[in-house]
């Protein structure tokens, strides 16, 4: 392709509503432009780039065995009510409509339903199953807040697939057949990942796993072992129950915290660490009107850990500041476990403390030297804190670390969660009509392309992979339209290379001086780069530079092709 005749919008300037290093050099390098808040338009050379990422999902999934297909985007309402989840969708994020006859749809964000009607229409026998069917699809989901570009938009592609069985068994070997295709994906795209241990949602299900990219803009936090494949995102990492503390107890003393509220005021005021303290959450109660989950100073509650408490209501809800005050009698940031007349539930970490530093439950004073057992007695133990950095793994390997992560991916064991509900069944062997299980995988598209370049990315601009990058090579004449020696070794060279089947840009755009063409080059990420002027033609050589490395080395003009050719299979096939 000659960029004359081809769209280059690259742009000097940082848009000013992107957040993120993705985002940016997105935008600048000319593959996406914003129509509205979570709506992009894919500009030509972005479009190759989702397409090689498409491709290389798509030939991973043929490979498994999976059958291609394409549903709707809009969705009757009545398949996502037989399911259940019309009004319960993950809050608000189903885009309803009405069509002209005033009935209910929905721009699809998800095709459990769709596929569950197809398959108890079109799988009649068990020698049917077991068979997995995927599309690779535009979804729409109504975000509250998109940002950071790809990462969180509204409409996106994303390739799910949706697979079918007698029984758990025969699941969990699709399961672990689309574990592995993924993880083979990812490698082909260069990616540094993690799968992670994961929580079903609102999809539903047994067991799921998330396919996270290493990446300090990920959303998602996720916590690994340092010696072992211990890999979970971090709402699911069980904190393991320290040794409790062997410390004499002292004396319980009140002391007078005047305007001290917060943990880190406390600490200051007191002159003690904050992993000496302890802080008390009023949350309502299930069994009782409130109920006090009490963690260390220091450490986060885990909502998820806490939500699953049969002690605390769901969905998890903090007290009002006024059902705190007639209860307990105290603001919030001077609340304390000791004579607490509601049930206390205490997180391990907290309850191995002694002589604690907490709320008295009297406005402005602070508890220092209480002790378990003595000073009062917790109504139930739990895990309900976040993992940090440094604790022990839970498999008993290494000690956790924590990344934050893109989810890429996602695979779950539906079970008969949609299929018992919509009834899809076949006949077994018997004749018996059985309901079907099912398993479902997501990967996003889109995402993938924003993910990559959150890993692959310098001061300059991207740095695609070979395999992914809109174009292989790109060929920077020097004043190619004053010499004809130029002008031919570069049209040999363009023509050779295109022979090959290699991807190449000629940069012959007119009025642009060879600085922007390189700046061009190095924000639009393009992996391999020739440079083709009178001063190398003079002693028979081409310039080549490689993008990731930013080495350059002069070749023979008459070995370049086959250089270029080398180089490319082996990154094409790492």
């Amino acid at each position: 392709m000659k960029a004359s005749r081809y769209t280059i919008s690259t742009l000097k300037e940082t848009p000013a509503d992107a957040e993120v290093i993705s985002h940016q050099l997105l935008v600048r390098g000319g593959f996406i432009r914003k129509l509205a808040s979570g709506l992009y338009t894919w500009l030509p050379i972005g479009l190759k780039v989702l397409q090689k990422v498409e491709q290389i999902i798509r030939q991973e999934m043929n490979n498994s065995g999976a059958q291609e297909l394409l549903m709707p985007v809009v969705q009757p309402a009545e398949l996502w009510k037989e399911s259940g989840r019309w009004d319960e969708y993950d809050d608000g994020l189903l885009l309803k409509l009405l069509d002209r006859h005033q009935r209910d749809f929905c721009f699809g964000p998800t095709h459990e339903e769709v596929i569950t009607d197809l398959a108890r229409n079109e799988l009649k026998s068990h020698k049917q199953l077991p068979v997995n069917f995927y599309q690779i699809q535009t979804k729409f989901r109504d975000e509250t807040r998109p940002r950071f570009g790809l990462l969180r938009t509204r409409e996106f592609l994303m390739k799910d697939a949706y697979s079918f069985h007698m029984d758990m068994d025969s699941l969990e070997e699709t399961y672990q057949e689309m574990h592995d295709a993924y993880s083979r994906i990812l490698n082909k795209m260069s990616l540094n990942f993690r799968p992670v241990q994961a929580d079903s949602g609102s999809i539903g299900g047994s067991a799921s796993m998330e396919f996270h990219v290493l990446a300090d803009s990920g959303e998602d936090k996720i916590a690994f072992s340092t010696e072992s494949d211990y890999a979970t995102n971090i709402e699911l990492a069980e904190a393991l129950a320290p040794e409790k503390s062997t410390a004499k107890p002292k004396p319980l003393l009140e002391t007078a915290t005047p305007g001290i509220h917060t943990i880190s005021e406390v600490s200051e005021f007191l002159k003690v660490n904050e992993d000496t303290t302890l802080k008390t959450l009023i949350f309502e109660g299930s069994q009782s009107p409130l109920v006090a989950l009490v963690l260390r100073g220091d450490h986060q509650l885990n909502e998820l850990k806490a939500g699953k408490l049969p002690e605390v209501a769901m969905p998890l809800k903090m007290a009002s500041d006024d059902e705190i005050k007639s209860t307990v009698g105290c603001s919030t940031g001077s609340i304390g476990p000791i004579d607490l007349e509601i049930p206390v539930l205490v997180d391990r970490s907290a309850d191995a403390l002694a002589n604690f530093v907490c709320g008295a439950n009297k406005d402005g004073f602070h508890y220092q030297y209480g002790n378990w057992g003595r000073d009062c007695k917790p109504d139930a133990v739990y895990d309900l804190r976040d993992v940090v950095e440094g604790d022990p793994s839970p498999d008993g390997n290494g000690q956790i670390s924590c990344k934050r992560g893109i989810e890429v991916g996602h695979i779950f064991q539906l079970g008969d969660k949609y299929s018992r509900a919509m009834n899809a069944t076949v006949l077994d062997e018997n004749g018996k009509a059985v309901v079907m299980v099912m398993g479902c995988y997501g990967m996003g598209v889109s995402r993938l392309v924003s993910a990559i370049v959150e890993q692959n990315h310098d001061d300059k601009g991207i740095i695609w992979p070979t395999i992914i990058a809109p174009f292989q090579v790109i060929i920077v004449p020097i004043n190619a339209h004053k010499s004809a020696e130029v002008a031919k070794v570069v049209d040999n060279i363009y023509t050779d290379l295109q022979k090959l089947g290699i991807e190449v840009l000629l940069d012959d755009r007119d009025g642009h001086r060879p600085g922007v063409k390189f700046a061009d080059a190095e924000l639009m990420g393009i992996p391999h780069r020739l440079v083709v002027g009178e001063r190398g033609l003079g002693s028979g050589v081409v310039e080549y530079v490689e993008r990731q490395s930013g080495e350059n080395q002069e070749i023979a003009t008459e070995d370049v092709v086959q250089h270029l050719k080398s180089i490319i299979n082996r990154k094409m096939n790492p």
